[in-house]
């Protein structure tokens, strides 16, 4: 899947990436060294300056941000070798200052020590999650049949990989189709419910006749899982799709999920679909979704978005206007369109509340 490096449109998220056992910015890495280079040159060219030593005992904890142990107790044992130097005019006061330092240097080599364990830790539990992403929504091929796709995923709850979101492109007896859905809540506690919609999709994309069998099947599939949900809420919304064999047209089910739009010469214009009920709440067998098949023509292409971006909202209170910016990045390849509408987000600074997923399906030519 796709991703986008900088600003998130959730603000400086990214920025702040470092409190969570990522690299920390370079300024903060540096800080203790020129900390340290200022006092003493300072001292040196000065009698004036003594008053600076205080700030000597800053540059043990400021080194746990960024140094493991060693660095640390190095940059501990700097401090205290200015503070002792006669010509730096520290060494005034006496032991008291001496000995305050090394105990915070000393208290800091241990802090840094238990700081690297957990930055180890958190290396290993992230090399985890990514393997849970990759199992639960595997990166997209570039092609899947005569269908080509681009893929663009960001979980809302931070430190988190996989959220309420999913989709997936499968090609099967009947065609190719493609699934995108949201299910109630994000974060880990929608994760199982996305594994059992997906692996029912992946079933039922190969042996139901039509897309309205596939939601029921998902319906079905997620009843089950309601049965035992603590508040009986548990519902997903789902577009489905099918194109057909020559991709001339694309059959849509859409259950309670905003619908695709269609980039056309240009021109983005959202697709016509009734609407129907979203999974899991009992009335799919009473009022069974309505399909609808959309004609495709040459270049042609499928944009497939989450509430996260529907719903993103400006600083008025006023919604992304999705087809109105995609027919403004129309000409951007089909490859890079998720990535320049999630830069499109952060620039226009529109607050997003939710999973982000974003899906370019781009019907390609018959074969031969």
């Amino acid at each position: 899947m796709e991703s986008v490096r900088g600003r998130s449109p959730r603000g400086d998220r990214e920025d702040r990436g470092w409190l969570r056992g990522a690299p920390p910015p370079w300024w903060i890495r540096v800080l203790p060294v020129l900390l340290l280079a200022a006092v003493g040159s300072a001292t040196l060219v000065t009698s004036h300056a003594r008053d600076l030593g205080f700030l000597l005992g800053a540059i043990p904890p400021l080194a746990v941000l960024s140094y493991g142990p060693v660095t640390t107790g190095l940059l501990g044992v700097g401090a205290i070798v200015v503070l002792n130097v006669p010509a730096t005019h520290l060494n005034l006061p006496g032991s008291t200052d001496v000995l305050t330092i090394a105990f915070v240097a000393a208290l800091s080599v241990f802090v840094s020590y238990v700081r690297s364990h957990r930055d180890a830790q958190l290396d290993t539990e992230r090399a985890i999650g990514e393997a849970v992403q990759r199992a639960v929504l595997p990166p997209l091929p570039d092609r899947v049949g005569r269908v080509g796709c681009a893929s663009f995923y960001r979980a809302a709850q931070d430190g988190t990989l996989v959220g309420g979101d999913f989709f997936d492109v499968r090609e099967g007896p009947c065609g190719v189709r493609a699934v995108m859905g949201d299910v109630r809540g994000h974060g880990l506690a929608a994760v199982a419910t996305v594994v059992s919609l997906l692996g029912a999709f992946r079933e039922a994309a190969l042996d139901q006749p039509d897309l309205e069998s596939v939601a029921a099947r998902l319906d079905r599939r997620l009843a089950a899982d309601t049965a035992d949900a603590r508040d009986g809420e548990l519902f997903a919304t789902v577009l489905l799709l099918e194109f057909a064999t020559d991709t001339a047209a694309v059959r849509l089910v859409a259950c309670g999920h905003p619908v695709p739009v269609l980039l056309h010469e240009g021109r983005a214009r959202e697709v016509t679909v009734a609407p129907g009920p979203p999974l899991g709440i009992g009335l799919l067998g009473v009022d069974p979704p309505k399909g609808a098949t959309v004609a495709l023509g040459p270049g042609d292409r499928l944009f497939l978005a989450s509430d996260g971006v529907w719903e993103a909202r400006d600083g008025t209170g006023a919604f992304y206007p999705l087809p109105q910016r995609l027919a403004a990045l129309a000409g951007t390849p089909s490859a890079e369109l998720p990535g320049a509408v999630w830069a499109d987000l952060a620039r226009r600074r529109y607050a997003i509340r939710d999973d982000v997923t974003m899906l370019v399906l781009t019907p390609g030519p018959p074969a031969g």
